[in-house]
């Protein structure tokens, strides 16, 4: 079979309890883009049980086709029968390139998906074009540790695989008046494909935010000197009523989890307010958080990349500083 026998773009949906994943509007977004480039649609793959609701949420967000497989089987994500289920839909529908988000799933997933279908995958995605000479598509990710951005081709396979970071694309503006076609699909036999059986879900609650989804971030890099020293910025995001993040030093010195990590090796977040302290701007770090609608950086360095992205900036004693920031918001807040 040749590779133009391969047309459109497709977007693995992701769901948990019949509610489907930020990240897969996002890359509905972003496939739109592709699929205008190449000529072609996007079409959004949604597996899991009782699921007819998500055609009309998929197409106000901007799919222009829908692919359902509704089956008792898929009520709860297990490895073997979402990953045959996919295989089957890309075997029958051929598309040329296919998405999946960078979450647990999307990991656990397209490499096996990847592997069935005798293609390459590309993971953790910060970027992806369509090569206007070729129309192949340009997968653009990390490398050597967020030291260099590398772009991947796969001009002998189909489909071209990657999965993409959550937070990194745009989702697009929703369209309550759009509908799609929605094609319902069986796949036959996927109960025999369950080789675990799940026997309890177990949720906890978070402490704290996840930070892609906090409007408000508070974010501290090696510039705060000690782990105890986060608590001024704690008090700070309090304050706000936003969460603490931070850079990849901070992580790497044991100072904070890692999913508090903003940049290139952390989490791509654009919140409405950013604020860098003790950061010093490294480009890795930079590409996680430009996008923030509003930066304030303190720094004692005056020549910090960071203030080059910064919308306001303070040169001074990140220690000094952060105490008078945070009393002057408390009393803003006491007179509202």
């Amino acid at each position: 079979m040749s590779l133009q026998d391969y047309k459109g773009v497709f977007v693995f949906v992701q769901q948990v309890d019949n509610v489907i994943t930020p990240v897969s509007f996002e890359l509905i977004g972003k496939g739109k883009e592709l699929a205008n480039d190449l000529d072609t649609e996007v079409t959004a793959v949604v597996l899991g049980s009782k699921i007819d609701a998500m055609g009309k949420e998929l197409a106000r967000h901007g799919a222009d086709r829908v692919i359902m497989v509704d089956d008792p089987a898929l009520e709860v994500y297990t490895t073997e029968p979402y990953v045959h289920a996919f295989t089957e839909i890309i075997n029958k529908y051929k598309p040329e390139v296919v998405l999946f988000g960078a979450t647990a799933i999307g990991r656990d997933m397209a490499p096996r998906v990847s592997a069935r279908v005798h293609t390459g995958l590309t993971a953790d995605c910060t970027k992806l074009e369509i090569n206007p000479e070729d129309k192949g598509l340009m997968m653009t990710r990390p490398a050597f540790g967020g030291n260099i951005m590398a772009t991947i081709l796969c001009p002998d396979h189909r489909p071209q695989m990657s999965t993409v970071r959550p937070g990194v694309m745009q989702k697009l503006p929703t369209n309550d008046a759009a509908e799609c076609e929605v094609i319902k699909e069986e796949v036959a036999g996927l109960s025999d494909h369950m080789n675990v059986e799940v026997m309890e879900i177990v949720k906890t609650v978070a402490e704290k935010m996840d930070i892609q989804d906090a409007k408000i971030l508070v974010s501290g890099g090696r510039g705060m000197a000690s782990p105890e020293n986060f608590k001024l910025l704690e008090d700070l995001a309090d304050a706000l009523g936003g969460t603490i993040s931070s850079s990849r030093a901070c992580v790497d010195a044991g100072w904070v989890e890692k999913d508090r990590q903003v940049g290139q090796t952390g989490k791509t977040v654009r919140p409405n307010l950013y604020i860098a302290c003790g950061i010093s701007g490294a480009i890795q770090h930079l590409a996680g958080m430009e996008e923030s609608d509003v930066i304030i950086a303190i720094n004692k360095d005056e020549t910090a990349p960071i203030f080059n992205v910064a919308d306001f900036g303070v040169v001074g004693d990140v220690f000094k500083i952060l105490p008078l920031f945070t009393e002057a918001v408390k009393k803003e807040m006491a007179t509202r």
